[in-house]
This record gives C-alpha cells, structure tokens and sequence, in this order.
C-alpha cells in the first residue's frame, strides 16, 4: 500500500471536518438524559464464558429503567485493540476530544494480558536441556516471577527472536537433533499461521517442533467487560486485525445482550475519527430515539463483515477452545485456545514435564488496572518513575502495543 494512497487518510482538511461533526454530536449526546442502558434485547441469562468478577456484576445488573445515572459522566468508549492505542496515542486524538468524550485503552495486547503464571511456564522451558525456546521479540522481554526470556538468554539459555512460526519450523528441520518449543501467544490474527505451521509440521513429521499455546479469544474478554462495573463501557472501538478473521457476528452479543455498540475501525486518523463518529451516531441513536446497539464495519477496506473463513477454519482444525487467565480479567471461560488431542505430539504442555516456580506478581504493578480500562497508564503509581520502556516492570510497558509504552512515547495526558 503507498504512501501516497493512505494520504487520503490523513488529510488534516478531512479530520477538520470530522472533529466539527464529532464535536457537533458530542454536544448534542451532552443535552440528552445520560442512561446506563437502554430497552435493547437481551440474549439470554446465561453466563456461560465469563470471569468470576464478570459473573457476579452479571447476576447484580439492574433491569434497564433503573439504570439512570444521578449525574453525568464522560461518555467512556474503549479501543480493545493495542495497534488502536498507539494510533490515537500517535495521532493525539486524545486531546482535541470533547469534554464528554473519554477514551479508554483495553485488554488488546497480546503479551500484556498473558499472565504471569504462563510467561513462568514459558521460563520453565528455557531450564531443559537441547531445548530452543522460539518467541516474538515482546515476550522477550516481559518479566515473569523471578526472570524473563531476555534474562535467560543472557545467562546462557537457549532462547532465539523469530518474526514467524515458520522460522521456527525451518530451525527445527535444520538442527532434528535438537527441539524448538514456539511461544504462541497472540489473538485470532496469528492463530491461524501457527495452526498452519502445526499442520505442516506433522506433515513433514517434524518430531522437534511443537508449540506452547497461550492464544486468547477477543470477543470472550468483551463479555467480560460489559459485565464489570467499574469499566462502566458506553461502545467498543473493534480491532481491525482480528476482525479481519472473525469479521462482526462474533461481537454481534456485544449489542444484543449488554445493547452496547461496536465499530470496526482501521488505524489511520481519518479511520480512527470515522469511528468515532459512527459510533457517536449510534448513541445519539440510542437515546434520542431508543434505538438498539449494533455492530458496525467502518474499516471496509480491509475487513469483509464474514472475516476469512478459511483462516477460522484453520484454528478450528488444529485447536478448541479452552479456559484461559487474563492479567487483570482472571480466569474466563472458552477464551483461550488448545491444542486438539490429535496434535498432542506437537503440544509443548504435553511433551515436557515443566518445573514451574511459584507466581508471584510484580509488587506495585497496576497493570491489570489499565488493561481493565478502569485506570489510565499514566496514572499507575510507577509510570514513568520505577516503570519506563528501559526497565519496564509490567507488560504493558513492554510491548510495542501496550497502552502504558504508547502513553510514555507518545507522552499523553489524561
């Protein structure tokens, strides 16, 4: 794509034009009673899939006509994704928002809500013998209890960056001597390729390479946090690279139970206020004229409204859902992945007896706070202080996608 073609979606006489408009139905959304919900649908009562915390705000949710706010609060709209955070971060749309607009950053990074309990277990490989621990560059670096990767790799483990699972597949068809265990840690945007890779494996019986999943499914943590009544989510600002697997039905719960709209965006600033204003449009809706939530496509471009089936029909050949930890989430019904039993040969967990140490959570790390939405980065007791991208104590310092390293590079306010 050139450069030329994504200026387009970056004019500065376009963004004009949107920020008038979005400041336009901003101050229209300020002059209408602010509700907690609406008459929207409910699906169900079931709460099947979500974390304890979600649970019990599930079971305490108040019928609709009482949910009436005794005074008004900024209208919280969340980026699920960690690419969307940067993006604003970069752009700055944080600070020519309205007064009743506020952003919130999500769960959206991978590395930042694998917890500490599975980044111990991905240590605990580098400590067996003719044994390759393969990552992505920002899980190198993410403290565990007592350690990290890049610290391992320093005292002399075995431990390789890789920017693909099929470099880790080259490496253990060229040393088949020695094994190579691939970190797979991501969201439905790289499972698809790990799964491939698995597949190829076995059909080049590969008995060297197998995989440690910790993959997490987006659309199990929205229910999540539509639940929890501290992130008190008004709408969803959707990833767009997840989406262009899953396409919109997986999120379509999202409205239909909680009546909380969604909108697909993309990563550039025209994008990002395209948005924005769809789904400002949706909560003028909303409460002018009762309308119901929906979900939203505002990144056409890149993402069809049925994703890529053939993507999803690669994870649903090689893994099934799982319970899975989330920093700062907990445990959540069905949001991971595993391996399916019939490739059990190419599953770490299955391969290796690990010596796991005990979990210990980093002292004064508010991590779990930010990746809730609930706390700004900016406001962990030890951002920029004990906490900074050269000796970063929580994930989300780490990641190239973590909300409190775009807060810090980019040197937002809030």
């Amino acid at each position: 794509m050139s450069a030329s073609w994504l200026d387009g979606f970056r004019d500065p006489a376009l963004a004009q034009v949107q920020i008038a408009r979005l400041e336009q139905l901003a101050a229209e959304l300020a002059g209408l009673p602010e509700t907690a919900d609406s008459a929207g649908p409910a699906e169900s009562t079931e709460m099947t899939g979500l974390s304890e915390t979600a649970q019990s705000a599930e079971s305490t949710k108040l019928e609709p006509a009482a949910q009436v706010s005794a005074a008004p609060r900024p209208l919280r709209l969340m980026e699920v994704c960690g690419t969307h955070t940067v993006a604003i971060a970069r752009a700055g749309l944080r600070s020519i928002l309205p007064a009743n607009l506020q952003l919130i950053s999500g769960p959206g990074c991978p590395v930042c809500v694998t917890a500490n309990a599975d980044i111990d277990r991905i240590i605990a490989l580098t400590r067996i013998p003719n044994l390759t621990v393969l990552s992505f560059g920002d899980m190198i670096r993410v403290p565990g209890s007592s350690t990290s990767l890049q610290q391992r790799k320093a005292e002399g483990a075995a431990v390789e960056v890789v920017y693909s699972p099929l470099d880790a597949l080259r490496l253990a068809a060229e040393q088949p001597e020695r094994q190579f265990v691939f970190v797979g840690v991501g969201f439905e945007t790289t499972t698809p390729l790990i799964a491939a890779c698995i597949e190829r494996a076995r059909a080049q019986n590969l008995h060297n390479f197998s995989v440690l999943a910790a993959h997490k499914q987006v659309p199990s943590a929205l229910a999540a946090l539509a639940c929890d009544p501290q992130v008190q989510l008004d709408a969803l600002i959707l990833p767009g690279h997840v989406s262009t697997i899953l396409g919109l039905a997986p999120y379509a719960f999202v409205a239909a139970r909680y009546n909380i709209p969604g909108v697909v965006t993309g990563f550039e600033p025209i994008d990002l206020l395209q948005g924005l204003l769809a789904l400002l449009e949706q909560l003028l809706a909303m409460r002018r004229d009762g309308a119901s939530a929906h979900i939203g496509n505002a990144y056409r471009r890149a993402v069809m409204d049925e994703g890529n089936p053939t993507a999803r029909s690669a994870i649903e050949r090689v893994f099934m859902p799982a319970d899975a930890v989330w920093r700062g989430l907990g445990t959540i019904a069905d949001s991971g992945y595993r391996l399916r039993p019939e490739f059990a040969d190419f599953d770490a967990s299955c391969r290796f007896e690990l010596d796991v140490e005990p979990t210990v959570e980093p002292r004064g790390c508010q991590c779990g706070e930010v990746l809730r939405g609930i706390l700004p980065p900016n406001r962990c007791r030890l951002f920029g202080r004990a906490c900074t991208p050269q000796n970063p104590i929580g994930p989300c310092m780490v990641s190239s996608e973590g909300s409190c390293a775009a807060y810090y590079r980019y040197q937002v306010e809030d």
